[in-house]
C-alpha cells in the first residue's frame, strides 16, 4: 500500500481515539505536559508499526500502545518513583464496603473524585479509567493491558473498592 493511502487509514481508524489516548495518558502520568508528550511518542510507534494491526479494536490496540509509552516513560524520567506493589493485606477491601460505594460517589465532586483517582497505585487506576471513563470492555481492557480477562475483573473490583473508602473518608473529613 501507498504510504500516501497508509496514512489516510492511519489517520481514519487511530486518530478517533486521540481523546482517549490523552485521557488514558494523563491518568497514568498525572501530568497534562507529559500526557500530551507520551501520546504524541504513543501515536508515531503506532504509525510506525500500523501494518502489525490486524484488524480487531483499534481503540484497544492504539491504548494498549499508549499504556506501554506511558510505563516506559515513567520508568525513563521518574525511576526513583516506582509503582506500588499490590498487596492484599493492603488493597483488599471488604465486601460490606460495596454498598457505600454507590453513596460515596453520588456526594463526592469531580475535584475529590480526580484527587482520589490520584492516588490509586498505576494497575488500579488504568482499569477504572479504561472501564469507567473510556468505556472499553473487559476483554478489550485485557488485551491494551496484556493480563487476562480475570485479573481486570479483579483489578478493577479492588481499584473501585479503594476508590470507594477514599472519598467516603474524604466525604467524611468535609463533615
Amino acid at each position: 500500500m501507498p504510504d500516501e493511502a497508509k496514512a489516510v487509514d492511519f489517520d481514519r481508524t487511530f486518530l478517533p481515539h486521540m481523546d482517549a489516548a490523552y485521557n488514558l495518558a494523563r491518568w497514568l502520568v498525572r501530568d497534562e505536559h507529559d500526557a500530551q508528550d507520551v501520546v504524541q511518542e504513543a501515536y508515531l510507534r503506532a504509525f510506525r508499526f500500523a501494518g502489525g494491526f490486524r484488524g480487531g479494536d483499534p481503540r484497544a490496540w492504539i491504548l494498549a500502545i499508549v499504556r506501554n509509552t506511558a510505563f516506559t516513560w515513567l520508568r525513563r524520567n521518574r525511576g526513583a518513583e516506582s509503582p506500588t506493589e499490590f498487596d492484599e493485606k493492603i488493597h483488599g477491601g471488604s465486601s460490606e464496603e460495596v454498598g457505600l460505594e454507590a453513596d460515596a460517589v453520588r456526594k463526592a465532586d469531580g475535584a475529590m473524585i480526580r484527587a482520589a483517582l490520584d492516588e490509586l497505585a498505576d494497575e488500579f487506576r488504568e482499569v477504572i479509567v479504561m472501564r469507567d471513563i473510556e468505556g472499553l470492555s473487559y476483554k478489550e481492557i485485557a488485551d491494551a493491558a496484556d493480563v487476562p480477562i480475570g485479573t481486570v475483573m479483579s483489578r478493577l473490583a479492588r481499584a473501585r473498592g479503594k476508590l470507594a473508602r477514599s472519598l467516603q473518608e474524604r466525604i467524611g473529613k468535609e463533615r
